[in-house]
Protein backbone atom coordinates (compact mmCIF):
# COMPACT_ATOMS: atom_id res chain seq x y z
CA UNK A 1 0.00 0.00 0.00
CA UNK A 2 1.30 3.47 -0.86
CA UNK A 3 1.93 6.01 1.89
CA UNK A 4 -0.65 8.42 0.46
CA UNK A 5 -3.35 5.72 0.47
CA UNK A 6 -2.57 4.72 4.07
CA UNK A 7 -2.74 8.32 5.28
CA UNK A 8 -6.09 8.86 3.50
CA UNK A 9 -7.58 5.67 5.01
CA UNK A 10 -6.53 6.72 8.54
CA UNK A 11 -8.01 10.19 8.14
CA UNK A 12 -11.31 8.90 6.71
CA UNK A 13 -11.54 6.26 9.44
CA UNK A 14 -11.14 8.84 12.16
CA UNK A 15 -13.82 11.08 10.67
CA UNK A 16 -16.35 8.22 10.55
CA UNK A 17 -16.01 7.27 14.23
CA UNK A 18 -19.25 7.61 16.21
CA UNK A 19 -19.91 10.91 17.93
CA UNK A 20 -21.31 11.54 21.39
CA UNK A 21 -23.04 14.38 23.17
CA UNK A 22 -20.68 14.10 26.14
CA UNK A 23 -18.31 16.80 24.85
CA UNK A 24 -17.91 19.75 27.18
CA UNK A 25 -20.39 22.53 26.33
CA UNK A 26 -18.67 25.35 28.19
CA UNK A 27 -16.29 27.82 26.58
CA UNK A 28 -12.97 27.72 28.44
CA UNK A 29 -9.71 29.62 28.28
CA UNK A 30 -6.44 28.14 29.49
CA UNK A 31 -2.84 29.18 29.38
CA UNK A 32 0.56 28.48 30.83
CA UNK A 33 4.22 29.43 30.67
CA UNK A 34 6.97 26.79 30.91
CA UNK A 35 10.68 27.35 31.51
CA UNK A 36 12.93 24.51 30.30
CA UNK A 37 16.70 23.99 30.40
CA UNK A 38 16.60 22.59 26.85
CA UNK A 39 14.01 21.97 24.14
CA UNK A 40 14.05 18.42 22.74
CA UNK A 41 11.25 17.51 20.32
CA UNK A 42 10.62 13.95 19.14
CA UNK A 43 14.19 12.98 19.98
CA UNK A 44 15.76 16.00 18.27
CA UNK A 45 17.61 18.80 20.04
CA UNK A 46 16.13 22.10 18.82
CA UNK A 47 19.36 24.01 19.62
CA UNK A 48 17.45 26.43 21.80
CA UNK A 49 19.14 26.00 25.16
CA UNK A 50 17.24 27.59 28.06
CA UNK A 51 13.81 28.56 26.70
CA UNK A 52 10.48 30.06 27.66
CA UNK A 53 7.41 28.33 26.19
CA UNK A 54 4.03 30.09 26.48
CA UNK A 55 0.65 28.64 25.47
CA UNK A 56 -2.82 30.14 25.06
CA UNK A 57 -5.79 27.91 24.30
CA UNK A 58 -9.57 27.98 23.88
CA UNK A 59 -12.02 25.06 23.99
CA UNK A 60 -15.73 24.74 23.23
CA UNK A 61 -17.87 21.62 22.72
CA UNK A 62 -14.86 19.43 22.02
CA UNK A 63 -13.20 21.90 19.65
CA UNK A 64 -9.92 23.53 20.59
CA UNK A 65 -7.73 26.30 19.23
CA UNK A 66 -4.33 27.04 20.72
CA UNK A 67 -1.07 28.84 20.08
CA UNK A 68 2.17 27.44 21.49
CA UNK A 69 5.59 29.02 21.24
CA UNK A 70 9.20 28.49 22.21
CA UNK A 71 11.70 31.31 22.51
CA UNK A 72 15.37 30.70 23.27
CA UNK A 73 16.81 32.88 26.01
CA UNK A 74 20.42 31.86 25.37
CA UNK A 75 21.00 31.08 21.68
CA UNK A 76 19.37 33.99 19.83
CA UNK A 77 22.57 35.57 18.52
CA UNK A 78 23.92 32.40 16.93
CA UNK A 79 20.83 30.49 15.89
CA UNK A 80 17.90 32.93 15.86
CA UNK A 81 15.74 30.25 17.52
CA UNK A 82 12.00 30.86 17.69
CA UNK A 83 8.95 28.65 17.14
CA UNK A 84 5.22 29.35 16.93
CA UNK A 85 2.66 26.56 16.44
CA UNK A 86 -1.07 26.96 15.80
CA UNK A 87 -3.27 23.95 16.64
CA UNK A 88 -6.89 23.32 15.66
CA UNK A 89 -8.44 20.18 17.06
CA UNK A 90 -11.51 18.19 18.00
CA UNK A 91 -11.75 15.59 20.78
CA UNK A 92 -14.50 13.17 21.77
CA UNK A 93 -14.61 9.82 23.59
CA UNK A 94 -10.83 9.65 23.88
CA UNK A 95 -10.30 10.35 20.19
CA UNK A 96 -8.68 13.55 19.01
CA UNK A 97 -7.93 14.96 15.55
CA UNK A 98 -5.55 17.91 15.27
CA UNK A 99 -4.23 20.07 12.45
CA UNK A 100 -1.01 21.91 13.32
CA UNK A 101 0.90 24.66 11.57
CA UNK A 102 4.52 24.50 12.80
CA UNK A 103 6.63 27.57 12.17
CA UNK A 104 10.39 27.60 12.77
CA UNK A 105 11.06 30.86 10.94
CA UNK A 106 13.19 32.59 13.56
CA UNK A 107 13.07 36.07 14.96
CA UNK A 108 13.83 37.97 11.77
CA UNK A 109 11.90 36.01 9.10
CA UNK A 110 8.34 36.94 8.03
CA UNK A 111 5.66 34.69 9.49
CA UNK A 112 3.33 34.98 6.49
CA UNK A 113 5.78 33.56 3.93
CA UNK A 114 4.61 30.12 2.75
CA UNK A 115 6.44 29.57 -0.56
CA UNK A 116 8.76 26.61 -1.09
CA UNK A 117 11.12 26.40 -4.06
CA UNK A 118 12.16 23.37 -6.18
CA UNK A 119 14.89 20.97 -5.08
CA UNK A 120 17.57 22.70 -7.16
CA UNK A 121 16.74 26.10 -5.61
CA UNK A 122 15.05 25.44 -2.26
CA UNK A 123 13.20 28.20 -0.44
CA UNK A 124 11.90 27.42 3.03
CA UNK A 125 8.99 29.50 4.28
CA UNK A 126 9.34 27.89 7.70
CA UNK A 127 5.84 26.34 7.82
CA UNK A 128 5.08 22.62 8.15
CA UNK A 129 1.46 21.43 8.27
CA UNK A 130 0.65 18.25 10.18
CA UNK A 131 -2.42 16.07 10.75
CA UNK A 132 -2.59 14.00 13.94
CA UNK A 133 -5.00 11.27 14.99
CA UNK A 134 -4.70 10.17 18.63
CA UNK A 135 -6.54 7.90 21.03
CA UNK A 136 -6.47 7.79 24.83
CA UNK A 137 -7.80 4.57 26.38
CA UNK A 138 -8.95 6.28 29.59
CA UNK A 139 -8.19 6.04 33.31
CA UNK A 140 -8.39 2.23 33.55
CA UNK A 141 -5.78 1.82 30.80
CA UNK A 142 -3.87 5.14 30.70
CA UNK A 143 -2.31 4.44 27.31
CA UNK A 144 -2.16 7.08 24.56
CA UNK A 145 -1.38 6.37 20.90
CA UNK A 146 -0.90 8.91 18.13
CA UNK A 147 -0.08 9.10 14.41
CA UNK A 148 1.19 12.42 12.98
CA UNK A 149 1.98 13.15 9.32
CA UNK A 150 3.17 16.33 7.59
CA UNK A 151 0.95 16.84 4.55
CA UNK A 152 1.94 20.33 3.33
CA UNK A 153 4.64 22.97 3.66
CA UNK A 154 8.40 22.57 3.55
CA UNK A 155 8.50 18.79 4.01
CA UNK A 156 10.18 18.00 0.66
CA UNK A 157 12.97 15.61 -0.36
CA UNK A 158 16.25 17.46 -0.89
CA UNK A 159 17.00 15.61 -4.15
CA UNK A 160 13.50 15.80 -5.67
CA UNK A 161 10.40 17.95 -5.52
CA UNK A 162 8.34 15.13 -4.02
CA UNK A 163 6.72 15.41 -0.60
CA UNK A 164 8.16 13.24 2.17
CA UNK A 165 4.97 12.81 4.22
CA UNK A 166 7.25 12.61 7.25
CA UNK A 167 5.43 10.61 9.92
CA UNK A 168 5.83 10.19 13.66
CA UNK A 169 4.06 7.47 15.67
CA UNK A 170 4.10 7.55 19.46
CA UNK A 171 2.87 5.60 22.46
CA UNK A 172 2.90 6.70 26.10
CA UNK A 173 1.62 5.29 29.38
CA UNK A 174 0.93 7.13 32.64
CA UNK A 175 1.76 5.53 35.99
CA UNK A 176 0.59 7.24 39.17
CA UNK A 177 3.14 6.90 41.99
CA UNK A 178 3.33 8.00 45.61
CA UNK A 179 2.96 11.71 46.43
CA UNK A 180 0.94 12.23 43.22
CA UNK A 181 4.02 11.91 41.02
CA UNK A 182 3.24 10.76 37.48
CA UNK A 183 5.71 8.56 35.61
CA UNK A 184 5.24 8.53 31.83
CA UNK A 185 7.32 6.16 29.72
CA UNK A 186 6.98 6.82 25.98
CA UNK A 187 8.41 5.76 22.64
CA UNK A 188 8.45 7.36 19.20
CA UNK A 189 8.87 5.75 15.78
CA UNK A 190 9.06 6.92 12.17
CA UNK A 191 7.88 4.33 9.60
CA UNK A 192 9.70 5.60 6.48
CA UNK A 193 12.32 8.01 5.19
CA UNK A 194 11.60 11.64 5.94
CA UNK A 195 12.43 14.51 8.25
CA UNK A 196 13.12 12.31 11.27
CA UNK A 197 15.53 9.79 9.72
CA UNK A 198 16.77 8.25 6.46
CA UNK A 199 14.72 5.08 7.04
CA UNK A 200 12.25 3.52 9.45
CA UNK A 201 13.59 3.83 12.99
CA UNK A 202 12.84 4.49 16.65
CA UNK A 203 13.39 8.22 17.17
CA UNK A 204 13.08 8.56 20.94
CA UNK A 205 12.60 6.55 24.11
CA UNK A 206 11.91 8.55 27.26
CA UNK A 207 10.80 8.50 30.87
CA UNK A 208 9.17 11.58 32.35
CA UNK A 209 8.35 12.32 36.00
CA UNK A 210 5.77 15.06 36.66
CA UNK A 211 4.54 16.64 39.88
CA UNK A 212 1.63 19.07 39.57
CA UNK A 213 0.91 21.42 42.47
CA UNK A 214 -2.14 23.68 42.58
CA UNK A 215 -2.97 26.85 44.46
CA UNK A 216 -6.30 28.70 44.88
CA UNK A 217 -8.04 30.30 41.90
CA UNK A 218 -7.16 27.29 39.72
CA UNK A 219 -3.47 28.00 39.26
CA UNK A 220 -1.28 24.99 38.49
CA UNK A 221 2.49 24.73 38.93
CA UNK A 222 3.79 21.63 37.10
CA UNK A 223 7.37 20.42 37.63
CA UNK A 224 8.95 17.74 35.46
CA UNK A 225 12.22 15.94 34.78
CA UNK A 226 12.62 13.80 31.65
CA UNK A 227 15.40 11.58 30.35
CA UNK A 228 15.30 11.08 26.58
CA UNK A 229 17.33 8.63 24.53
CA UNK A 230 17.51 9.21 20.76
CA UNK A 231 18.61 6.03 18.93
CA UNK A 232 18.81 7.79 15.54
CA UNK A 233 21.08 10.55 16.91
CA UNK A 234 22.96 8.32 19.37
CA UNK A 235 22.39 10.87 22.11
CA UNK A 236 20.81 11.12 25.56
CA UNK A 237 19.20 14.27 26.98
CA UNK A 238 18.14 15.23 30.49
CA UNK A 239 15.46 17.92 30.41
CA UNK A 240 13.86 19.70 33.36
CA UNK A 241 11.11 22.28 33.43
CA UNK A 242 8.78 24.29 35.63
CA UNK A 243 5.59 26.06 34.66
CA UNK A 244 2.69 28.09 35.89
CA UNK A 245 -0.74 28.04 34.31
CA UNK A 246 -4.39 28.87 34.76
CA UNK A 247 -7.10 26.28 34.16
Amino acid sequence: MKKNDLILILALGAMTLPASISAQDKFTVNGNIDLVNNYVWRGMDQNSGFSVQPMLGFTYKGFSLSAWGSQSLTNNADRDVQELDINLGYSINGISITITDYWWGGLHNPYGYYKHGPADNPVDGGHHFEATVAYNFGEKVPLSLSWSTWFAGADLHTSTDKRCYSTYISASYNITCLNDIMLSPSIGFTPWKGYYHEKAAFTDISLKATKNATIPDKISIPLFVQIIASPVNDHVYLVAGVGIGFL
